[in-house]
């Protein structure tokens, strides 16, 4: 957030990943909505079920909303570097890079996979330097920035195989207690 100087990040919980096998790969809507919500507690990270109210499914589309219902804001489209080589599949991934500048988060491993998504073909001309970043309200889209942040090596995809249940303490109802 301080590199790029933004007032807050608004972290869209999505209903449901068009590339992603609902069953298989995600947990349950209200697990990761409760979830999120803890790990933002105490920051400018705002959490939205916003896709789930607007019934958008892809990206291109939810920022088209967004941007339809604030009109006064600027926004910014941030991803993980991880997410850059499939960006391609992604719904009108240029018409997305076209509406908002996007931020590309270093994730770490996944320096030489994002600079070689085939995105990046097209995208390569619009990068711009990371000494920049604070600019990016002056910025025309498309335009993309990669930041190089302290790494996390947390995984979600590691956190979910070594606790496969851990959804569960967002959706279990909580037990009555019984009489003795």
């Amino acid at each position: 957030m301080e590199a790029l100087e933004l007032d807050e990040v608004w972290w869209l919980v999505s209903p449901g990943n068009p590339l992603k096998d609902k069953a298989r790969d995600m947990a349950p809507y209200a697990a990761r909505l409760a979830s999120a919500r803890i790990e933002a507690r105490r920051s400018r990270i705002k959490v939205s079920d916003f896709e789930l109210k607007a019934g958008t499914r892809y990206s291109i589309d939810t920022v088209a909303a967004l941007k339809k219902r604030w009109s006064r804001f600027r926004f910014i489209w941030l991803m993980g570097e991880d997410t850059l080589p499939q960006f391609h599949q992604w719904k009108d991934w240029r018409g997305l890079a076209r509406m908002v500048p996007i931020a590309v988060l270093s994730r770490p491993g996944y320096d030489d996979d994002a600079r070689a998504a085939r995105a990046m073909g097209w995208l390569r001309r619009f990068v711009r330097p990371a000494s920049q970043a604070i600019n990016w309200t002056e910025w025309s889209a498309p335009a993309i920035i990669f930041l190089r942040l302290p790494p996390d090596r947390t995984s979600a995809t590691g956190l979910r195989a070594s606790n496969p249940d851990w959804h569960r303490r967002f959706t279990m109802k909580p037990r009555r207690a019984t009489r003795p």
